[in-house]
């Protein structure tokens, strides 16, 4: 009897991690990225905007229950911790991934930060100062909407500094961000990548609602000016600063539907690679329940 071929062995699914995540050591140009691309959502009938929610929806059990592992084996004294950091242009969405990541997690288990221009006091210290207190502790998901990144994007478009500081902060964020790596830290850098049709119709539509106009600044005009020369300011900030440790992660963002489930898979199969466990009991169970049963003595 002829015996029967084994079943051809289906490639394993790329990771959105894999997918998404920058080369280390590789050349970037934003200009081949599709922000409007939805890289790695699985095929089906349209429409993909319900599809994207409902999917979205689905992650929300898995990453509460990963999120409690992980504050749980912190009080017994694991150390990790992870790091969400958003940047992207103005109207990119990362507010609205803030509130949306939220939205899945506990909020007494985060630790959100979202960070203006300096302040008097900041300005009197290093860069990274500021960044060092706004930091996760143990157990916990840090959520920053802007970061360390702003002191060689802004700096660099403005000039707020010499070049050759700037070029000096990029060596210091990586070993920066080794550091936080080698203490626990999983630290998931997204870049929301927005085009320049999508961001003039989202200020428009602001403009159009009343409700909106106090996230309208005029200045945002301005910056639209300056796009290309943010573009090759994030284009070197991605190129030197995905690293093993701290890899960057490029999300197309002109749907915002996409933006929010492609963060909230990256969060999951980062947690899932913790996989953080409940600790063991550190006292006697069978007693307790003993006591309880016998009337608490």
């Amino acid at each position: 009897m002829a015996r029967k071929k084994p079943a051809k062995e289906q490639p394993k699914p790329e990771s959105l991690r894999e997918l998404l995540r920058v080369p280390e050591g590789e050349r970037v140009l934003l200009s081949s990225y599709d922000a409007e691309g939805v890289p790695g959502f699985p095929e089906g009938p349209p429409p993909l905007k319900a599809a994207g929610l409902a999917a979205t929806a689905l992650m929300g059990e898995r990453l509460a229950g990963l999120q409690e592992r992980l504050y749980a084996a912190s009080t017994a004294g694991d150390r990790r911790r992870l790091l969400l950091v958003l940047q992207g242009m103005d109207t990119s969405g990362k507010g609205g991934t803030v509130k949306h990541v939220i939205g899945l997690f506990n909020p007494s288990g985060c630790r959100i930060k979202a960070f203006k221009a300096p302040t008097a006091e900041e300005r009197k210290h290093s860069f990274l100062w500021r960044i060092k207190k706004a930091l996760p502790q143990p157990g916990e998901i840090g959520i920053f909407d802007r970061s360390q990144y702003e002191d060689v994007l802004i700096a660099r478009v403005r000039e707020l500094v010499p070049r050759d500081e700037i070029g000096r902060r990029y060596g210091r964020i990586n070993r920066f961000e080794k550091s936080l790596a080698d203490d626990g830290v999983t630290v998931v850098k997204v870049f929301l990548h927005i085009s320049y049709e999508e961001q003039r119709r989202r200020l428009l539509s602001r403009l159009d609602n009343p409700d909106k106009h106090w996230k309208f600044n005029p200045g945002d005009i301005d910056e639209r000016a300056l796009w290309p020369a943010y573009q090759e300011a994030y284009e070197l900030a991605l190129e030197r600063c995905s690293t093993r440790a701290a890899p960057w992660f490029v999300v197309p963002a002109d749907r915002k539907w996409y933006r929010n489930w492609a963060v909230s898979k990256l969060l999951l199969e980062h947690l899932e690679a913790l996989d953080p466990q409940y600790p063991r009991a550190d006292f006697d169970v069978e007693e307790c329940r003993r006591r309880l049963l016998g009337g608490d003595s």
